[in-house]
């Protein structure tokens, strides 16, 4: 591995800590992190509860701004794949029937500082 993707893979686990503990804070309770889906078909960064919502949580890690706001790169491809996975996480785990939500975490780590936010409900 080159030290450049050594460095990204560090940045996106600190990234998704950072995420959970903000989601914990919110009053969410994390049930799973960095969950694979049978055969390769996707990985959720972070299974959530809202209450009664499932929440399926793609966290996106940078250090800039300069290639645009990291939801960005949440695509509506990737909200479709993302909802398809927080089912059959769902039923993996046999849990009921309920509302599912897409959301976006986006960590932006700076100048020795943290900024975390949170797109609810990414459509």
């Amino acid at each position: 591995m080159d030290r450049w993707a050594g460095y990204r893979r560090k940045l996106g686990c600190r990234g998704e800590e950072l995420a959970a503990a903000y989601l914990e804070r919110a009053g969410m309770r994390v049930v799973a992190r960095n969950w694979c889906a049978p055969g390769g078909a996707g990985e959720i960064d972070i299974v959530a509860r809202d209450g009664p919502v499932l929440v399926v949580a793609e966290v996106k890690t940078r250090t800039s701004l300069r290639h645009g706001h990291p939801v960005e790169a949440i695509t509506a491809r990737k909200r479709h794949r993302l909802r398809g996975l927080g089912r059959t996480w769902a039923a993996q785990h046999r849990c009921a029937p309920g509302p599912l939500r897409i959301d976006g975490l986006c960590v932006l780590v700076t100048g020795g500082r943290v900024f975390v936010s949170h797109e609810r409900g990414m459509a």
